[in-house]
């Protein structure tokens, strides 16, 4: 093995090769000369006991693959299928609307990126960007991110729950609260349980339901793409048309961006950081581009103004069970991470629970918004409506975190990361960091005032011709960041 003058095994090299002379290095479990031992206690079934404390060493296990099934897995929603066909819907012809879907996929190499910290540092996201903010400054975004998982955990309980309800219709169980309350349970105990169990069972949950979901998605894919229609329409989408297409593509891979590290940060400090950027990338590509691609095709033959419907419509009667049965996976898939990482952000926020009870109580706001949005009023859609306006906030956001990820070349102080009162090198001024929140609150501004949404429409959208540019707030918050803090967010010496 060759390491390079930082101190990490070069790009040719990946955390297979710790499998050497005899010994097999497993998730969790050492074996040597027909002896097992146990080297940490991250393991499948088993509740996890680490929260957003560094994993030792002695407890890292993987490779880069496993972090390929996470965004391959978890991405394999109906979601992108509703984005593609919202694409058309926005005056884009078939192979615009694909262009864009493409584009999209590819901002999963940020996704990867965002998790070379944690193979770095063993902990999470949401403490790495302490350093960009300061321990203090940090929670305001980290409330928000909490807010925006359990909305999201929210919104794809509720439609696998309506896809296992339409599924107990189709076998004849339909009429009263009873299907809805039954699917409901179903849907909840499965998100929870994978999550509550830990990081081990998530990654082998969103592994082995790829394998399932890939399969039925690759039929859907077959059956919806052939027979689009790839004529240009009739006039073009203009610039509102295209903006509001690469706003619906990237606002899903940019609220992942508080994310990555939760699921890298067991990785040994000997894994290739460019074949976890890489594994990353190409695991929610693939899953993301396929289903987008599936969905304007879809658009292109049918109305899809119910995207449910409106698939459901194009398939065989044999396959729709199949199909809802797939809404259903899907949205578990992409739920468990979110609600995994939900806990993890409250221990962030310093409230001083363990990781299973703070996923505890994420899990229960969660079974109460369902039950809010299925039984006692429908506020789903303004839910969404919210969720999508906290882009102005988290394309900053994650602007400033990858330009101070890239400043630092992703070296940090790891002790001081975990530091939260005076003295720490992220402390700065009472724990706020000038630079980090000044970039925030420009890009911020950039995104509010040329952010059109259906709760509000900022000052410049009418002048750029209806563009919605909210994206573009991340850049900016990048670059002002860059200006203020490129002498002072330097990377941490190797030890």
């Amino acid at each position: 093995m060759r390491r390079d003058e930082r101190g990490v095994l070069d790009d040719e090299t990946t955390a297979d090769d710790a499998t050497t002379a005899g010994t097999a290095t497993t998730a969790g479990t050492a074996t040597t000369a027909g002896t097992a031992t146990t080297a940490g206690k991250d393991e499948v079934f088993q509740v996890e006991e680490h929260g957003i404390d560094p994993i030792p060493d002695a407890e890292r296990h993987g490779s880069a693959k496993d972090v390929f099934w996470v965004w391959f897995g978890s991405n394999l929603t109906f979601t992108y299928v509703i984005n593609g066909a919202l694409a058309v819907a926005f005056g884009l012809s078939f192979w615009q609307a694909t262009a864009v879907v493409v584009i999209g996929g590819l901002s999963f190499l940020a996704i990867g990126a965002a998790g070379l910290g944690g193979v770095r540092t063993g902990t999470a996201t949401l403490v790495l960007s302490r350093a960009a903010f300061g321990p203090r400054g940090n929670r305001p975004a980290g409330a928000l991110n909490w807010v925006v998982s359990i909305g999201y955990t929210i919104v794809n309980t509720v439609v696998g729950t309506l896809a296992l309800e339409a599924f107990l219709a189709a076998l004849g169980w339909s009429g009263g609260t009873a299907p809805r309350a039954l699917a409901l349970a179903v849907t909840l105990a499965l998100t929870f349980a994978i999550s509550f169990w830990g990081h081990a069972t998530v990654q082998f949950a969103e592994r082995w339901m790829a394998y399932v979901l890939a399969a039925g998605f690759g039929v859907l894919v077959v059956l919806l793409v052939p027979g689009a229609d790839t004529s240009a329409p009739a006039t073009g989408p203009g610039a509102a048309g295209w903006s509001l297409a690469f706003v619906v593509m990237l606002a899903g891979p940019f609220s992942y961006l508080p994310m990555p590290a939760d699921y890298t940060r067991y990785l040994p400090r000997t894994t290739s950081l460019r074949a976890v950027t890489v594994s990353g990338a190409l695991g929610g590509f693939l899953s993301s581009v396929a289903l987008g691609v599936a969905g304007v095709a879809a658009a292109t033959r049918t109305d899809m103004t119910d995207a449910v419907a409106g698939a459901e419509s194009l398939l065989p009667g044999w396959f729709r069970p199949v199909f809802l049965a797939l809404v259903l996976g899907g949205s578990v898939t992409n739920s468990v991470i979110t609600l995994y990482s939900s806990g993890l952000n409250l221990q962030v926020l310093g409230i001083p629970w363990s990781r299973a009870r703070a996923l505890a109580v994420s899990a229960a706001v969660t079974a109460a918004g369902s039950l809010g949005a299925l039984f006692l009023t429908d506020f789903t859609t303004s839910l969404l409506s919210f969720l999508s306006l906290l882009i102005i906030v988290f394309a900053p956001w994650g602007g400033v975190f990858l330009a101070d990820m890239v400043l630092r070349r992703c070296r940090y102080d790891a002790d001081a990361l975990h530091r939260t009162g005076p003295g720490g090198a992220y402390w700065y001024r009472a724990g706020w960091h000038p630079a980090g929140l000044a970039a925030l609150l420009a890009g911020g501004l950039f995104a509010a005032l040329t952010c059109d949404s259906a709760l509000w429409t900022g000052p410049l959208v009418a002048p750029l011709g209806g563009a919605d540019l909210t994206l573009l707030g991340a850049p900016v918050a990048a670059l002002v960041y860059v200006l203020l803090a490129r002498r002072t967010a330097t990377p941490h010496p190797a030890a």
